[in-house]
């Protein structure tokens, strides 16, 4: 009894010295994922970010310009454009498409049409505030229904930061008109660079606005 004692207490701590280095192991290969997580969020973007200066705040604004134009077509005779000029029509048996069912009239035609003929832009950087372009319109022809006229349409606007890194690297980052209003026309800031090289316009610090009495 006392040899089968002593052999157990002889082997205790030999068991012990078995799971030693799986702990030590598996708390390495924790310290190692977390350490290359870090690195690979450094090597992306970097860990604090890269410094950039404002150069400048520029704004674009543009109108589309349209006119009116004579232009022919075809569709459904039932269908046509108001005040559409009908050149020839033919009848056919069936829909080519299946929408339709039963016998119908196909027709082509002319009519005016508003199309896009140009763009006008206007465009600067602050402190110069942002103007629309005021294009000369053309007016149309009163005794052929105003072929010819000109209107304005679709308007879009443009409002931008102009970041440079000290290595010569620039980007341009759209705000809001708001945002745009707000930042000094001069600044310095962090932002996050990947490794293409593509700026995140989104990691630009929030505006400090001054506290409002009350």
């Amino acid at each position: 009894m006392r040899k089968r004692h002593d052999a157990h207490l002889l082997e205790a701590p030999h068991t012990a010295t078995r799971t030693a280095p799986t702990r030590l192991w598996r708390g390495l290969a924790l310290m190692l994922a977390g350490g290359g997580l870090l690195a690979l969020s450094s090597w992306v973007f970097g860990p604090e970010g890269l410094k950039v200066e404002q150069v400048a705040k520029t704004w674009r604004l543009e109108i589309e310009v349209e006119r009116r134009t004579l232009e022919t077509g075809s569709g459904w005779c039932d269908e046509l454009p108001e005040g559409a000029q009908l050149l020839s029509r033919r009848l056919l048996d069936s829909d080519p498409s299946g929408q339709r069912s039963g016998a119908l009239e196909h027709c082509h035609y002319r009519a005016l049409q508003w199309r896009t003929s140009y763009l006008a832009l206007r465009q600067g950087q602050a402190p110069e505030a942002p103007q629309w372009p005021r294009p000369d319109l053309r007016p149309g022809d009163p005794e052929r229904q105003g072929l010819g006229e000109e209107r304005l349409g679709k308007r879009q606007s443009f409002y931008e930061l102009q970041l440079r890194a000290s290595d010569g690297r620039q980007w341009s980052c759209r705000q809001s008109l708001e945002d745009w209003q707000t930042r000094p026309e001069k600044a310095r800031y962090r932002v996050q660079v990947d490794r293409y090289g593509v700026a995140n316009c989104a990691s630009l610090p929030p505006l400090r606005l001054p506290a409002r009495g009350r």
